[in-house]
């Protein structure tokens, strides 16, 4: 049987653009991760990951998933060679304010005090709360779209949102799966 070579190359044009429009309406899944271990060198998530122990990371998982409170992930922190670990504290849309406790300031988000794993609450100096309180003053004490609220585990703080302010969705690299 003779097939036409005009109607073979009107077959293979009519299939690859079906296969095209196909593509877009059902693209690939673009939710690649990869899974890493690593050694945690910092004290700030003590009580949850001490320093030395080795935690597998998602890299990846927020390119399709969602970003949940109490999450621990993995944040590119500009000027740090590595990583750092800490936890989502705040959400986008989140109310977050700040109450004074004495020679300190504890922050509230939607009305509740913030509070580690051990139940204490987080204690932010002068110079946090001023930080922090320009989001509040910027944002109405909302929390902007694709921005979080990061914490170590130190009622005190450590290098984390107390001292660089809130994050962008995009410089959380994945989450910690342990």
């Amino acid at each position: 049987m003779k097939i036409d070579k005009k109607l073979l190359f009107f077959i293979i044009l009519a299939v690859t653009g079906l296969f095209f429009y196909a593509g877009k309406l059902f693209p690939q899944n673009s939710c690649m991760t990869r899974i890493e271990a690593r050694m945690v060198k910092g004290e700030s998530l003590a009580g949850l990951i001490e320093a030395g122990e080795e935690v597998k990371i998602d890299f990846g998982f927020y390119n399709c998933n969602e970003i949940r409170r109490e999450d621990i992930v993995i944040y590119n922190f500009l000027g740090n060679p590595d990583p750092i670990i800490k936890i989502i504290k705040g959400l986008p849309g989140d109310k977050f304010n700040f109450q004074q406790s004495g020679d300190y300031w504890q922050l509230l988000i939607n009305e509740e005090i913030v509070r580690n794993s051990f139940g204490e609450p987080y204690r932010f100096n002068e110079s946090s709360y001023n930080l922090l309180n320009l989001y509040i003053k910027d944002y109405s004490g909302v929390i902007p779209s694709e921005t979080y609220l990061i914490l170590g585990n130190l009622s005190n703080g450590s290098l984390d949102s107390s001292r660089f302010g809130l994050v962008d969705k995009g410089e959380i690299l994945g989450r910690v799966v342990k």
